[in-house]
């Protein structure tokens, strides 16, 4: 079980004021909060090891290699990839998804088909854009209901010898929805064709397991993780990563230099150009450490009882409509009140030291299906509480009052 106090204390922004109110964060889909354990192993890093890797002989070099290799080791398990160099460091859930992109360039041809779900993220959907634009590929979109879950029997009817790629979220970000990955990957390999999963939502939820998925390609943040921003990773299946050329050139992902010619390093530095994110990588794993010492099963059930009680008493205000009634999802509500503009909400929601979300949530395709502007969405984490819940009603129904 979740100690919710003990675990409140582990996060001192939770103790600031926002316009002269507690905060209440609940934009957690967005960027997860950071507890003091891991800002200390940030500060242990810069005070005790700061230094490049991978090419010193010197002590601290070799120190920072150590716990940088460390972290690699600790995601690896924590994902259960099977080898240690199927975890590539990356800038974000992004980055990583470009970094496919770019290397299915040299294996697409025109005619092939690429399918991506209704759900998506932007970032999961313009790099495959572009791939399609470069390659000649067709871009066919997964519908999917109003419920906001895919049509899979659609999505059964859309594969075939021409499906190359299949891209989804394991977690929409706007809607919360869980989707059936499992099945959907077993069903894109029956035609050959590769998967690649966004993860960035569910992995604060969610701890997946690479192998049992038998996914291609899994990308995540760390800042979605309790960990700090502009770090993150690709899983990608030893084979397909031997594959995919580089992405980036530079120092560390070589083996030989010269004017001629280049050869390449092994994995995973052939994916990992530059000076990367040694402290970001570091922290990956520490955050990593702090999720696992709380459970993720007690995570989920909390944030499950969050949802469900905040879902029950939203859907008492009058007017207010859920958008995402998914039978499968995350602590994640995105709703309007009848009348009233998001933004209009948010606003005066920030008055009362209340963080959410407004606008289409890098989602338009999905505020296009329900023929709105954006919505209001509120994404809890373990570290909420129901009184928070109930202090973001009553301001809900003052900012109703005022608005209408």
């Amino acid at each position: 079980m979740i100690d919710i106090e003990k675990v409140r204390a582990d996060f001192p922004i939770l103790k600031r004021q926002v316009n002269g109110k507690p905060l209440i964060y609940f934009d957690n889909a967005a960027t997860s909060q950071t507890p003091q354990q891991v800002i200390e192993a940030i500060v242990e890093y810069y005070s005790k090891y700061n230094a490049n890797i991978h090419r010193g002989v010197h002590a601290l070099s070799q120190e920072a290699t150590d716990l940088y290799e460390q972290a690699r080791l600790k995601l690896q398990r924590h994902f259960n990839a099977e080898h240690s160099h199927e975890i590539i460091f990356t800038s974000g859930t992004t980055h990583g998804i470009n970094l496919v992109a770019n290397g299915f360039s040299g294996f697409l041809n025109e005619g092939d088909e690429v399918l991506v779900s209704a759900m998506e993220h932007h970032s999961n959907i313009v790099p495959w854009q572009m791939l399609c634009e470069r390659t000649g590929a067709s871009l066919k979109v997964i519908p999917m209901n109003l419920e906001g879950e895919l049509e899979m029997n659609v999505f059964a009817e859309m594969l075939s010898e021409r499906t190359k790629l299949v891209f989804f979220n394991h977690v929409s970000n706007a809607l919360g929805t869980i989707n059936p990955i499992k099945h959907i990957i077993e069903s894109a390999h029956k035609v050959g064709a590769a998967v690649l999963v966004d993860g960035a939502q569910a992995c604060p939820h969610i701890k997946p397991n690479v192998q049992e998925l038998d996914v291609d390609f899994y990308v995540t943040s760390a800042h979605k993780m309790c960990g700090p921003t502009g770090v993150g990773l690709l899983y990608g299946k030893e084979k397909w990563l031997q594959k995919l050329p580089p992405y980036q050139g530079g120092g560390e992902m070589i083996s030989e230099v010269t004017f001629e010619k280049t050869t390449y390093a092994d994995l995973p530095h052939k994916f990992e150009a530059g000076t990367p994110n040694i402290c970001g990588g570091i922290v990956f794993g520490a955050a990593v450490d702090y999720m696992n010492a709380l459970g993720f099963a007690n995570i989920s059930n909390y944030e499950h009882e969050l949802l469900v009680y905040a879902t029950e008493a939203l859907l008492k205000i009058e007017g207010l409509k859920i958008y995402g009634t998914a039978k499968e999802k995350t602590s994640v509500i995105s709703f309007n009140i009848e009348g009233i503009h998001p933004y209009d909400i948010g606003t005066i929601l920030d008055k009362m030291g209340i963080a959410v979300r407004t606008g289409h949530h890098c989602a338009q395709p999905i505020m296009d299906f329900y023929g709105i502007p954006g919505t209001v969405r509120a994404s809890f984490a373990f570290y909420n509480t129901k009184v928070e819940i109930d202090t973001f009603v009553m301001a809900l129904n003052k900012a109703k009052m005022m608005l209408i």
